[in-house]
Parts: C-alpha cells; sequence; structure tokens
C-alpha cells in the first residue's frame, strides 16, 4: 500500500486524488483475493461485522472535506462487504479434510467403479447379442470400432468443462474398445489379416500419443503404452517372426524415450522397460534356436543401447523421496545392463572366450557413457550417476577376469584390481571408488581362503605363496598408506587390514609347513614310525612359527611403539602357549617338548623384560621423572 508521500504533508498533493488512488488500490487488492478464492472454490464466509476504517492521509495543512471522507469509507467498505472474507476459520480445517476425502471418493473412485459397471454391462448385452444373433460378425465389429471412436470424441466435451478426468476415464473405455475390436475382427471372426490389424492397431497407438503430447497427459501417455505392448500379443498368429516383432518393439521404446524427453514422464521408462522384458522372454523361450543367435544379440544390444541412452537423453532431475538422482536415472541403467549380460551369458554360457569380450566391451561402453554424462552435467550433483556407470564397468571387468583365467590368476586380478582402485580413488578424490575396491579386496580375499585349495609342489616358491603374498602386499599397501589418505570413518578399516595381513601371512607360513609335511608322509608311505616322527615335528613347527611371528610382530610394536601391534602379538603368543601347555605336552616328547619349552621361555622372558624396563615409558611414574635417581643402578 502506499503512504502519503512528503510533498502530500506539505500541502503539494490534492488530496481527492490521494482518495482515489487508495480507493483504486484496496479495489484491486480486493477483486484479486475474490479471484483467487473462486479458483480455489472457497465456500463464501459472513463477513466480520466490525470492518476496519480505512486509512486517511495525514496531512498537515490540507485535510479532506467531509462529503470526501464519507464518499471514500462507501467506496472502500463495499467491496468487503461484496467479497469474502479471509479470516481463517479454526473449525474449516476437519471439513477441510472430509472434503478432500469426498471430493476424493466422488471423483475417482465412483467415477472407476461406474465406468468398470458400464463396461461389464455393455459387453454382457454385446454378449447376449451375438449369442442371439441379433448382430453378426461384421456389425459387431463395426459397433465396437464406431463406439470407441465415439467415446474419445464425446470425451472431448468433458475435457473442455474442466472435468479431465472423467475425460481421460472415457478415453481409457475408447481404446481399449478399438484394440479390443481389432483384436476381435483378425483372432475371433477373420475379418481382416494380420497385417492390416497391426497397422491399424499401430495408428491407434501413434494416435494415443499424439494426444497425450497435445493435451499433456501421462495418463494417455500410459494408454498408448499399454497398447503398444499389447499388439503383439493380441495379434500373434504362432509364428515365429523375430525381426518384424523386435522391430516394432524397439521403435515403441524408441517413441517412448523421445516422450520422456519432451515430458517429464519418468514412469513410462520403467513400463517400456518391463514390457520389452516380457515380449523378448515370451518369445526367447517359445522360438529361439541357436541358429537365431546372431539377430537375437543385435536386437538385444538394441534394446540394451536405447535404455542405456536415457540418462543422456533425458534431463538430470533429482528424487522426491530420497536424497540424490530420481530412482529411474540410478536404477535403471544398473538393471539394463546386469539383464542384457544375462542374455548374453544364456546364449555364450559354454564360449567363455566370447563372453570375456562381451564383459570387456560393455565396461568400456560404461566408462564412455561415464565420461560423456559427466561432460554433460559437471555438477556435483550429478556425480552419483557418473559414478553409477564407473561401477558398472568395473563390475564387468570383474566379471571378465574370471571367464578368461583359471584357478589363482583370478584371485590375483581381483587383488590387482582392488589396488588400482584405490589408487585412482586416491588420485582422483573419489571416494565412491573406494568402496568398490573393498568389495573387490574381499572378493579376492574369500576366494583366497575358500575356493584356491591349491597343493605346493616346493616349500615358498610356489603359486599358493605367491597368491598369499599379492594379497598381503595389498594389506599392507592399505595400512601404509592409509594413514595419509583415510578419513576419521575409515580408521577402523585400517586396523582391519592389519589385522587381516597378520592373519593371511600366518595362514599362509602353516600352509606351507602342513604340504611340507604331508609330502613328507607320502614319502615314508606305511611305516607308522616314522609317520609318526613326522607328525610330531609337525606339531612343533606349527607352534615354532607361531611363536618366532608373535616375538616379531612384538618387535615391530615396540620399535614403531604401536599397541594396536603389540597387542596382537601378545595375542598370537597367549595362543601358541595355550597350545604347547594343553597339546605339545601331551603329545611331543623328548627334544620336541624341551625345544618348545624353553622357546616359549625365552620369548615370554624377552617380552618380560622390555615391559619391566618400560622402554617405552608406560608407567606414570616413569613418564614423570626425565632422568633415573639412581644412574648407577639404571645401568645395572
Amino acid at each position: 500500500m502506499l503512504w502519503p508521500s512528503c510533498d502530500s504533508v506539505s500541502g503539494v498533493a490534492d488530496p481527492p486524488n490521494e482518495l482515489e488512488s487508495l480507493r483504486a488500490q484496496i479495489a484491486a487488492l480486493t477483486a484479486r483475493v475474490y479471484q483467487l478464492e473462486l479458483a480455489r472454490e472457497l465456500p463464501p464466509q459472513p463477513v466480520s461485522a466490525s470492518v476496519p476504517q480505512p486509512l486517511r492521509p495525514a496531512t498537515s495543512q490540507t485535510t479532506a472535506s467531509p462529503a470526501d471522507e464519507q464518499k471514500f469509507q462507501r467506496s472502500a467498505v463495499a467491496p468487503a462487504l461484496r467479497t469474502p472474507s479471509l479470516r481463517p476459520n479454526p473449525l474449516s480445517a476437519p471439513r477441510s479434510q472430509e472434503g478432500d476425502l469426498e471430493k476424493k471418493i466422488g471423483q475417482y473412485w465412483l467415477n472407476r467403479i461406474g465406468i468398470a459397471a458400464m463396461l461389464i454391462g455393455v459387453s454382457y448385452f454385446l454378449k447376449y447379442a451375438f449369442e442371439n444373433n441379433w448382430i453378426g460378425p461384421g456389425g459387431r465389429i463395426g459397433i465396437g470400432l464406431l463406439g470407441g471412436i465415439a467415446l474419445i470424441l464425446w470425451s472431448e466435451r468433458f475435457r473442455e468443462h474442466g472435468h479431465a478426468v472423467f475425460s481421460y476415464s472415457l478415453k481409457a473405455v475408447g481404446i481399449g474398445t478399438l484394440y479390443l475390436s481389432l483384436w476381435g475382427a483378425f483372432q475371433v471372426y477373420h475379418l481382416i489379416p494380420a497385417s492390416a490389424a497391426f497397422l491399424a492397431m499401430i495408428l491407434v497407438t501413434a494416435s494415443t500419443i499424439a494426444l497425450a503430447l497435445s493435451q499433456d497427459a501421462e495418463l494417455l501417455a500410459t494408454f498408448a503404452m499399454v497398447g503398444g505392448f499389447a499388439t503383439p500379443a493380441l495379434l500373434s498368429t504362432g509364428q515365429n517372426h523375430e525381426a518384424v516383432l523386435f522391430c516394432y518393439v524397439a521403435l515403441l521404446d524408441l517413441a517412448i524415450l523421445l516422450m520422456a524427453v519432451v515430458k517429464p514422464w519418468r514412469r513410462l521408462l520403467w513400463g517400456s522397460f518391463a514390457g520389452t522384458i516380457v515380449l523378448y522372454a515370451g518369445w526367447y523361450s517359445r522360438y529361439y534356436t541357436r541358429e537365431q543367435r546372431p539377430l537375437t544379440v543385435f536386437f538385444a544390444a538394441l534394446f540394451a543401447a536405447i535404455f542405456a541412452a536415457i540418462p543422456l537423453a533425458t534431463r538430470y532431475e533429482r528424487s522426491t523421496r530420497f536424497s540424490g538422482p530420481s530412482i529411474t536415472l540410478a536404477l535403471l541403467p544398473l538393471l539394463n545392463a546386469l539383464i542384457f549380460f544375462l542374455q548374453l551369458y544364456v546364449m555364450y554360457e559354454t564360449e567363455t572366450a566370447t563372453l570375456t569380450w562381451f564383459a570387456l566391451g560393455l565396461g568400456a561402453v560404461y566408462l564412455c557413457i561415464s565420461a560423456l554424462f559427466k561432460k554433460r552435467f559437471p555438477g556435483d550433483d550429478a556425480s552419483v550417476i557418473n559414478l553409477l556407470h564407473v561401477a558398472i564397468a568395473i563390475a564387468f571387468i570383474t566379471i571378465a577376469i574370471p571367464l578368461k583365467l583359471e584357478a589363482q590368476w583370478i584371485t590375483i586380478s581381483w587383488l590387482i584390481e582392488s589396488a588400482t582402485l584405490l589408487w585412482i580413488s586416491v588420485r582422483t578424490k573419489t571416494n565412491f571408488l573406494r568402496y568398490l575396491a573393498v568389495a573387490t579386496l574381499s572378493l579376492g580375499i574369500f576366494r583366497l581362503l575358500v575356493y584356491d585349495q591349491l597343493h605346493a609342489q616346493t616349500l615358498i616358491f610356489n603359486a599358493r605363496f605367491a597368491t598369499y603374498a599379492v594379497a598381503i602386499a595389498v594389506l599392507a599397501g592399505i595400512g601404509t598408506l592409509g594413514k595419509h589418505h583415510a578419513s576419521e570413518n575409515e580408521r577402523p578399516f585400517l586396523q582391519l587390514a592389519v589385522i587381516a595381513l597378520n592373519l593371511l601371512a600366518l595362514i599362509a607360513l602353516t600352509r606351507e609347513a602342513a604340504d611340507y609335511f604331508d609330502r613328507q608322509m607320502l614319502i615314508v608311505g606305511s611305516q607308522w614310525q616314522h609317520y609318526h616322527q613326522i607328525s610330531l615335528v609337525r606339531g612343533f613347527t606349527y607352534s615354532a612359527i607361531w611363536l618366532i611371528y608373535g616375538a616379531a610382530l612384538m618387535a615391530v610394536g615396540f620399535r614403531k611403539r604401536s599397541a594396536f601391534l603389540r597387542w596382537q602379538a601378545l595375542i598370537l603368543i597367549a595362543f601358541t602357549t595355550g597350545k604347547i601347555f594343553l597339546y605339545d605336552m601331551s603329545q611331543l616328547g623328548g627334544s620336541y617338548r624341551i625345544l618348545s619349552f624353553l622357546a616359549l621361555g625365552v620369548v615370554l622372558l624377552g617380552i618380560s623384560f622390555i615391559y619391566q624396563r618400560d622402554w617405552l615409558k608406560l608407567s606414570p611414574q616413569s613418564s614423570d621423572q626425565s632422568a633415573p635417581a639412581h644412574p648407577a643402578k639404571e645401568m645395572s
């Protein structure tokens, strides 16, 4: 609202002009509020009896006459009496919710139930008429086609009067009637050939798409999509027409993709993806043969390329439910890649070399898509989609490794891949790749411990120990370099990597000793005395390996002043002590029992001496004193 200016206060402005200006502003605001309330269909409410007095321009020298003042009050109050009050009613909230529910039931549910009832009634009438031969086959199809077209044209009158939902419901009935009529003309009464029915259904689908785009109606586009994918099933002749079928499906997928580019109709893409899978799976289970494999692979790759282009062709959108991109952009590329490779795997199950090249090629394609997407959407907000495509590419490369390689080379490749991913994540500051590296590393270690059951023929210098050495080297690199690049939340994973390193080293050394003594037992054969002697030596060797490793780990812990390493050494030495007292004492005899206890005593006394000397300054007394009180006694 405009207030009187300084000129009016000084007497320059004319009071009647100020009053006219205020009246015009109040009238304009009142009319605008009234139009807004009409647009929202708010019920008129009584106006409060106490109408505020209109504002008067305050002047110092010139004042309005009493007649002008009364005229201004009438002009300001009259529009307020003609329009609804803006004062909120506290009792209107529950009524509004009840009204919304009532409106929803009346507008939507009753509408749909009524349409279903009408369709059922018309169907029963036509069934009764057909059974009594009131209408011939041609007349039945003609009634269906004319009725469907009439419903579509009639629905436009409701849309023009603002009843869009009811109009779309009538269109759904009309479009469905057209499809069913064409199906009946071909399948039931054989009045038209398959090609004519197919072209007619394509015309219905294209017309529905045109209506959807012109009226900006996603619901009509959904009708077109459902009818388009139902067309091959409705017109199936039981014969194999792979090229015609898949060319049609590809064109339909492209049309839906173009609609999603023009309009923000992302749900259509999911429907198109599901419809393509259903038609492909139905055809494959019934008609596929080995001779058709090249053409089938071509069409499968074409479908995969169409859906892989969705992130590049459509606009980037954020999810309305979760933080990050929309589910369509995040999940659909992943499912597309997975299903496409499964199709290839089913067709080339026994040809691992070909599958390897397919996997590597798909990895390269998704890396290119990632680069193109990052170039088109350089913002950090879209980085999730970029990293998702990188993850898919790495997954294909990981799959290609066991397809091409064998035995321990698969494990070594996965371990090296995990190290490469970690290095790339550090260089590019892409934390997402670290999770992929951890997953690949876990996969490699699991395979090393569970599947790679190799029996070495030589000590240390064999393929199994080399595989363990690669895993230990990767874990050592993580523990060493991770101190400089890991975040605070990633520190526990570094400690876990160090623990895994020590466990793998112990397992590798123990398995080397076990294989060595197994080979010795095979040499002696059934000679019980020698067999028992080798078994005793093997038990002693296990204790010696664990004890020496624990002592070495303790030394490293002292040198690096790492309590974490020292605790691991203490646990290992405690476990070895229990083995010596519980197992070696009863099983070993003679010199082996003596050596076990002597070695254990030396190690334990040495460690105890280091702790008693408090070289690490662990006790509070030693940390408080800067120098010993008695140097001579300290030296002794």
